[in-house]
């Protein structure tokens, strides 16, 4: 299958940022360089990112859902899938191969083209991205799952703040345009667990659940909510 034809596609460009003047921007540099070095030798020493360059998986992300799925079976062949934050392809490319018959991704970050999938470079918060996925898609997507997240401020309540917010509107995306039985998950961090997410998604789904896969850095303070059995959109008015 090959990607949707170009002229279907919705393409924003996100604004690039100001450096904020030469002090700031000397400063920025210095940190980058050092924050550079330090995720190579990670890289360099994570036997995820050496098990994904010798399977072929654009990133090591992609055992993050190949994990999900063994654990709670999200991918079934024939369904239609929506990856939120798809950069760089990872989740996409697992659920092709797990049969998935149309795949559709969206993120700011430009991506390879991927046979199978069509690749959305827009911002998800943009207010048109809703149409833009489900008019890729073709129809009621079995699977929505986002692997979205902040950048990082340093500041631990911030970030879980923010990521907490692309976690809530994802679930709301998820809960609008789901096939009835469909399956929603999401990124989340640990302590940012909003209490309003969960009473939204145990209404709307008959299963969630909360995971932390292997492949995850231990370091890291992501978790995954993963919610099945989508109970449609009736479930909104009980």
């Amino acid at each position: 299958m090959t990607d949707e034809p170009e002229e279907k596609r919705r393409w924003v460009r996100p604004a690039e940022a100001s450096t904020g003047g030469r002090k700031l921007a000397v400063k920025s540099r210095k940190a980058k360089n050092e924050s550079s070095k330090n995720w190579i030798e990670r890289q360099l020493n994570d036997p995820y990112v050496q098990r994904a360059q010798a399977d072929g998986w654009r990133a090591r992300s992609a055992f993050k859902l190949i994990e999900l799925d063994e654990k709670f079976g999200l991918l079934k062949k024939g369904m239609r899938v929506c990856d939120l934050g798809a950069a760089p392809g990872g989740w996409a490319q697992v659920a092709l191969h797990k049969g998935a018959v149309k795949v559709v991704g969206i993120d700011l970050l430009e991506m390879v083209p991927l046979e199978g999938a069509t690749l959305l470079l827009m911002d998800f918060l943009d207010d048109a991205a809703p149409q833009a996925l489900m008019d890729a898609l073709g129809g009621a997507p079995d699977l929505v799952m986002s692997d979205m997240a902040a950048n990082t401020t340093g500041h631990k309540p911030t970030d879980q703040i923010k990521t907490g917010m692309l976690a809530e509107a994802a679930a709301h995306f998820a809960i609008d345009v789901l096939a009835p039985g469909g399956a929603f998950v999401t990124k989340a961090f640990q302590g940012g667990l909003d209490s309003d997410l969960l009473k939204l998604l145990k209404l709307n789904f008959t299963e969630v659940k909360h995971a932390k896969p292997p492949s995850s850095r231990t370091g890291s303070p992501e978790i995954f909510l993963v919610a099945k059995g989508f109970r449609g959109r009736s479930a909104e008015k009980r």
